[in-house]
């Protein structure tokens, strides 16, 4: 059989045989994401899941979608390329459990000026790393070459994913009462958000040696920034079976005032006490190097609170150890109070 060859299309910027090589690198990864719902191989035109309906009397389709923003900048210079598609994945199937569903499977899409096998071999390990850690099917994708519209050296990444939930069991910020507590998840670091503020504060694509600068935790600032999402999906689920969660809230761009009047009604206010968590030292080298106001900092950044969740006081301890059981350091940060729909940090 002739294979499929284009000398006139590699002169132009386009090498199909390097798209063929980097399906075949990253077979083996998107087989470690497979589950018994998934009917279909990687390369046919679509891929193929059986969701399982079974004691659910009417089945939701939850859908996220999102990027990784500049964060990928900093793949560029550190060449370092297995983190940033956890990150995709975490974006995406931590806002779908914000609705009370479980991720079933996800697409990834990766536009890059030059294909380069290897390269993108470790970008969808990075999304099989986090799919497997979420429990979801990475089901199909697509790497797209651009020459002349992107940089041969970079790349975009985004995803895609869909979850099912119970239509009874979806959370609705209605339930959210007055007296009920805020409960933060903690976060690894700045996740994927706020980065075209980073990159302005520490300039490290004009003076690459700060990346080199040792954190409290000795790791580099480079390293630190690239840390990926934590993904909540799993810890989630499972405090979801034992405990009346009322509401979610990812905590991603816009930071607290953004995202937590997404999880209540309009006549509460979430009042939260700084002091309640750890607000990690990167935040802080952030503010101070960048001279940036701090409700400004609140306002961008998760601040070392990466998801909340909203209960009954009497159900807050239960919350925090199922979450500490599960790996995810969590405690209450606040309370709803009657009031205009803000969100009020005291101390700011």
């Amino acid at each position: 059989m002739e294979k499929s060859f284009s000398e006139s299309y590699k002169e132009a910027g386009v090498d199909v045989t390097a798209g063929y090589q980097a399906v075949e690198l990253m077979k083996k990864h998107v087989a470690r994401t497979t589950t018994e719902n998934v009917l279909d191989r990687i390369g046919g035109f679509g891929g193929m899941y059986a969701p399982d309906f079974s004691g659910m009397e009417r089945p939701v389709f939850v859908s996220g979608t999102d990027g990784v923003g500049t964060k990928v900048k900093l793949a560029f210079m550190l060449d370092k390329h297995d983190t940033v598609g956890i990150d995709c994945v975490a974006m995406c199937v931590n806002d779908v459990i914000c609705a009370g569903a479980k991720p079933m499977f996800f697409l990834d899409y990766i536009a890059c000026g030059k294909n380069v096998p290897e390269k993108i071999e470790q970008i969808v390990k990075g999304v099989a790393d986090g799919c497997v850690a979420s429990g979801v099917a990475l089901v199909g994708g697509e790497t797209a070459e651009h020459p002349g519209l992107m940089p041969v050296d970079e790349y975009d990444l985004a995803g895609f994913t869909v979850g099912i939930v119970d239509e009874k069991n979806i959370l609705h910020k209605e339930d959210v009462k007055e007296g009920d507590v805020i409960i933060g998840l903690a976060s690894s670091g700045i996740h994927s958000n706020g980065f075209s503020l980073v990159r302005k504060v520490f300039g490290f694509e004009k003076d690459p040696s700060v990346l080199e600068e040792v954190m409290e935790d000795g790791r580099t600032l480079g390293e630190t920034l690239l840390t990926p999402t934590v993904l909540y999906v799993k810890p989630v689920l499972e405090l979801l079976k034992q405990v009346k969660v009322k509401s979610i809230s990812h905590i991603t761009g816009g930071g607290f005032y953004e995202n937590l009047p997404r999880a209540y009604g309009d006549e509460l206010n979430a009042v939260i006490h700084k002091g309640t968590w750890n607000i990690l030292p990167v935040f802080k080298k952030i503010q101070e190097k960048g001279n940036i106001p701090e409700r400004d900092m609140f306002n961008t950044f998760n601040m070392g609170i990466g998801m909340a969740v909203f209960t009954a006081k009497e159900d807050a301890e239960k919350t925090i150890a199922i979450l500490k059981e599960n790996g995810i350091e969590a405690m209450v940060i606040g309370e709803m109070t009657r009031g205009d729909h803000s969100v009020i940090i005291e101390g700011l």
